[in-house]
């Protein structure tokens, strides 16, 4: 591992560099200072070597598998990426080469009209599916510290979510994988933390933009410019 005190940190996401001209794409590839390709070898070691597990081998292996999947043509020289599948398919095909056939559904109750049709089609696929929403069990937000000020709905009685009910639901009906569907930001850390069940995410909450995050990265030189500026108060 490197040595912290006198190395830049990784920073992936500021390299200016062509992408097809970085080192993690090229032998003798370009990398800014900080590159973990070529600063975090001790590290990267540690990580290649989980691969030889037989189990996450597998699971790294379908994963790559629908990747390339995911693009049609892929024969056709010179080759321009054309990608072919949605995400709900991806994961429904992604679950069928794992061999897997009890899916765990966490929703948010917003997104309960969606979370019927996403089931549906995991039925249609022919997995089994157990389902559960946020508020399921109905524990009271005073539970944690919130105040009648603080709710959503103030002045009435108001379930919290409950993702580790959720997580701890699924881990007793020991489904073969999780997906997420709505879950708050936060609400799905805890899922994470409790889960013993890999899990991925179908979608996230995003309440303004129709529950897709990247709408203001898209236009954050317009109409979503304030949010590189924020003005923040508490």
């Amino acid at each position: 591992m490197t040595d912290k005190k006198t190395t830049k940190s990784p920073s992936c996401a500021g390299c200016t560099f062509d992408i097809p001209e970085r080192v993690c794409m090229k032998n003798k590839g370009k990398a800014a200072k900080g590159c973990p390709t070529l600063m975090q070898k001790k590290v990267l070691a540690e990580a290649n070597k989980e691969y030889e597990i037989a189990a996450i081998q597998k699971f790294a292996n379908k994963a790559a598998l629908q990747e390339a999947q995911g693009y049609a043509n892929r024969d056709q020289t010179p080759y321009v990426m054309q990608p072919c599948k949605t995400r709900i398919v991806e994961t429904c095909e992604f679950a069928m080469k794992m061999e897997y056939k009890k899916i765990g559904l966490a929703f948010c109750l917003g997104l309960s009209k969606e979370a019927l049709v996403v089931e549906e089609i995991f039925k249609g696929y022919g997995f089994d599916v157990v389902s559960i929403c946020c508020k399921a069990g109905k524990s009271p937000k005073e539970m944690i510290g919130i105040t009648d000020d603080q709710k959503v709905h103030k002045g009435k009685d108001e379930s919290m979510c409950n993702p580790i009910f959720q997580a701890k639901t699924l881990n007793s009906e020991e489904v073969d994988f999780n997906i997420l569907l709505g879950l708050c930001v936060g609400h799905d850390t805890l899922f994470f933390q409790y889960s013993d069940i890999p899990t991925t995410v179908l979608a996230v909450k995003d309440r303004v933009t129709g529950h897709n995050p990247l709408v203001p990265i898209y236009n954050c030189e317009s109409y979503y410019k304030k949010i590189r500026f924020p003005d923040i108060k508490e």
